[in-house]
């Protein structure tokens, strides 16, 4: 396992580095047999320290690691972000090792459909839109809109740390969204038909 360990407006020690690179091996080690890689940022702002685990499963169903916390101190914002990792490999274990088993022949016939991502900026009250009455695109990038099953979304979605995600649902091929609500549960929107 890959593990790049960088600090923004601070220094990290080699004890800092030497605890992440410990206590990572061996928290995702319980839970998985490889990763790939992992990126650990460790970020000042003024008394906090946050710091962001993103990271690569390395399995077939492209399920990637994202966890960040925040603290007074670096090891006890690491701790907690490293906690919420290994809570997410302990909650959906089972599926992501027996991805390629559960679905058998149907991982064969997996469709990821290509589609573009756009990021728009937020309207803010006192301004105007420009004159087509669309807001700014600040941010676009190829992304793939995957067939899963509505468990194998929201895992995706819980360890990515995404607030939703679109698919297609592979018990009747048609676009579904799961996405977190405010109150914490998961909203599942699923169409009755396809529009033309």
């Amino acid at each position: 396992m890959q593990i790049n360990i960088s600090g923004k407006h601070m220094d990290l020690g080699e004890s800092f580095q030497q605890h992440v690179e410990t206590r990572l091996a061996e928290g995702i080690s319980k839970y998985l047999d490889r990763v790939n890689k992992l990126e650990v940022v460790a970020t000042k702002n003024a008394h906090r320290c946050r710091v962001d685990i993103h990271g690569n499963t390395g399995t077939h169903s492209q399920v990637t690691l994202n966890s960040s916390a925040e603290a007074g101190d670096v090891y006890s914002a690491f701790d907690q972000a490293a906690e919420k990792v290994e809570k997410q490999l302990r909650r959906y274990k089972r599926r992501l090792t027996n991805h390629h088993k559960t679905r058998g022949a149907e991982a064969a016939k997996v469709l990821a459909i290509k589609a573009k991502k756009y990021v728009l900026a937020p309207e803010k009250d006192h301004e105007e839109l420009e004159a087509e009455g669309a807001p700014v695109v600040i941010a676009e990038k190829p992304t793939d809109i995957e067939t899963l099953t509505v468990s194998e979304a929201v895992m995706k979605m819980d360890l990515a740390n995404l607030p939703a995600l679109m698919f297609y649902n592979s018990a009747h091929g048609r676009v579904n969204v799961v996405y977190r609500r405010e109150d914490g549960n998961i909203s599942w929107v699923d169409p009755e038909e396809q529009a033309a």
